[in-house]
């Protein structure tokens, strides 16, 4: 399998911390923050990554990384989005690295208390469709700005809906996500939405429609250290205290 980090974006709601750098390299810690996604797809067995990013500092993530072997990657390949169209459109720019694998894609602003080898060995297993991790959020005002899925009575996803104003379920999406080579023919075929970028809950939508959308449910603690300045700072307490990618 190989991976996909997605380390794009303008990074606003962090403004000014992102001023003048992008915000994948904002410290977590003692490292900067995309490392801990590194650090997630390596002890999970994926070796073979591409970075996509974007904007006036992604030469920065070639100065901080290299050719990756430092940080256990075996081959290191990059991306670059030339102006913000959305997670899917991104994603579309490792196509040909991909070239017809199964890959995990993960926003590298996603930051896990524990490992996310179960999720990558079971769609291993079986390496058809899509595989979306889900993390428990009781809090109704979080959800609303999130994707949530709807369960039908056998605990299937019947639909993921993006920032709903009256959640369906108490499950939120993360940012990570499994998908079969044919993903980039389901993201050539996506309209841009509202915003005008191509939407990643499309592409899970589609795989839901069709009946071939999985999940596993996060065990511990999941943060989105981009979603705001306080989240950020939640997330850095975090892994001070109990570090991340843990076994």
């Amino acid at each position: 399998m190989k991976g996909v980090l997605l380390a794009g974006g303008t990074g606003s709601r962090l403004y000014p911390l992102t001023r003048i750098t992008n915000k994948h390299l904002l410290p977590i810690y003692d490292r900067p923050m995309i490392q801990w996604a590194i650090e997630a797809l390596v002890n999970a067995g994926i070796c073979d990554i591409m970075l996509v990013t974007g904007g006036t500092h992604a030469g920065e993530f070639l100065r901080l990384l290299g050719n990756g072997h430092e940080f256990g990657i075996d081959r290191l390949s990059y991306g670059y989005q030339e102006r913000p169209g959305g997670i899917a459109e991104a994603l579309g720019l490792a196509e040909r690295f991909v070239d017809g694998d199964p890959v995990l894609v993960m926003l590298a602003d996603n930051v896990v208390e524990r490992s996310i080898r179960p999720m990558v060995e079971a769609f291993s297993a079986e390496p058809e469709g899509a595989r979306i991790l889900l993390t428990p959020v009781e809090e109704t005002e979080h959800l609303r700005h999130l994707g949530v899925p709807e369960l039908d009575a056998e605990g299937r996803v019947v639909r993921i809906v993006e920032k709903p104003a009256d959640p369906p379920s108490k499950f939120g999406v993360t940012g990570i996500y499994c998908y079969d080579g044919g993903v980039f023919d389901v993201i050539k075929r996506l309209e841009p939405s509202g915003r005008g970028e191509l939407e990643i809950t499309d592409v899970n939508n589609h795989y839901v429609s069709e009946g071939s959308m999985r999940y596993d449910v996060l065990e511990g603690f999941w943060g989105d250290a981009g979603e705001s300045i306080d989240a950020y700072y939640v997330v850095n307490d975090f892994v001070r205290a109990f570090g991340a990618n843990n076994p």
